[in-house]
């Protein structure tokens, strides 16, 4: 059974964390830290509240003044660093943790060390606070951000202000006004490293759940311009494919006109809970010329209230020539996973086929106790 992602905070990371605290700290207790740290209910404590906690534990034993704190975590940093500890390290996120807890009311302090902390574990959720104290004044930072030598710093500036970062609150004023984010979305859509170009589109993507023509408009600037601005400006728009956005489509390319569903079963009209429903169809191209296709499928999940609620899965995308015809058989697992439950009932599915979908199929979802 694989290790659950909370176990990176164990005694022995602690002991490792309390060896380098005692090369930074002045007459520190590592007994006592320790003795705090694996309090009598860390079993309890999940992920986040085990980063809270080791934040909570370690203010107890840094200097009261925030600056000074702060030259301790960057002190501690290169510590690690100098033991070979790799950036992006994601156990050492209760270090920009701290920032945002204890440096709040001292901008200029935490945002230097933002900076240096980001370049080891990301700070994209610990800024968040301050852009909605601070608002512009932050936003204006971040921008200048994005003309620094560090990738990680660079990539801060766009995946902080993601309007809705996973995990994290979300940025209401970005929600509202996504054009605010443009000069750092600009800046950094060319970027050089790959990982940044990527936050810029999974920044573009959350904004297409709100303001969909914006992500269109600055879409509409970039396409064609390299494959490499075609790659980003497809993975932006994403959600927008998903939801069959006309314009989305015909940016690359995706008319569902003479495309023909041929054939189209489910295998398995019942589908025991923990194995699979699998279904399988045939489409065709009846143009007169070879279309590209993006093949989807809709899965309609029984919820609790006994509805339906759409999810769209993606199967491929390729080229058909003329009169071509393409076959499919697709699984779906039902296997239990942490991000859905499963509900027993009449599920549905249906094909989506350059975001034209056709009509769903049934198939039943059962229990055995």
């Amino acid at each position: 059974m694989p290790e659950a992602f909370k176990d990176l905070y164990n005694e022995k990371f602690y002991l490792l964390l309390a060896k380098h605290l005692n090369k930074c700290l002045v007459d520190f207790n590592q007994d006592k830290f320790m003795q705090l740290i694996m309090s009598d209910n860390f079993e309890q404590l999940e992920l986040k509240e085990r980063m809270t906690h080791t934040k909570e534990v370690l203010h107890q034993f840094m200097p009261k003044d925030f600056p000074q704190a702060t030259d301790v975590l960057v002190k501690l940093i290169d510590s690690l660093v100098d033991d070979g500890i790799k950036e992006g390290s994601v156990e050492f996120m209760f270090l920009p943790e701290y920032i945002e807890t204890y440096g709040i009311d001292d901008y200029q302090t935490s945002i230097s060390a933002f900076e240096k902390i980001t370049q080891f574990t990301s700070a994209e959720f610990a800024v968040r606070p301050f852009l909605i104290k601070y608002g512009q004044q932050m936003l204006t930072q971040m921008f200048l951000w994005c003309k620094h030598s560090n990738y990680l710093v660079r990539r801060l500036a766009s995946e902080g202000s993601r309007p809705r970062l996973p995990w994290a609150i979300d940025l209401r004023t970005y929600k509202d006004d996504a054009t605010l984010l443009l000069p750092i979305l600009h800046a950094l859509f060319n970027d050089p490293t790959e990982i940044v170009r990527r936050s810029v589109a999974n920044n573009l993507n959350d904004i297409a759940k709100d303001n969909p023509d914006t992500v269109i408009e600055f879409a509409n600037q970039y396409i064609g311009e390299s494959t490499q601005a075609d790659r980003t400006i497809k993975h932006a728009c994403r959600t927008l494919l998903k939801r069959a956005s006309p314009e989305a489509l015909a940016l690359f390319g995706y008319d569902s006109t003479d495309i023909e569903l041929i054939t189209f079963n489910v295998l398995t009209e019942k589908v025991v809970m923990g194995t699979y429903a699998e279904f399988a169809f045939s489409i065709k191209n009846n143009s007169k010329e070879t279309k590209k296709i993006r093949v989807e499928y809709g899965l309609y999940f029984m919820k609790k209230n006994g509805q339906l609620t759409k999810k769209v899965f993606k199967i491929s995308e390729r080229s058909l020539a003329t009169n071509e015809i393409h076959q499919v058989l697709r699984k779906q697992s039902f296997k239990p996973i942490s991000t859905r439950v499963y509900h027993a009932g009449v599920h549905q599915v249906s094909i989506i086929l350059n975001g034209k979908e056709f009509a769903a199929k049934d198939f039943e979802l059962i229990s055995i106790n």
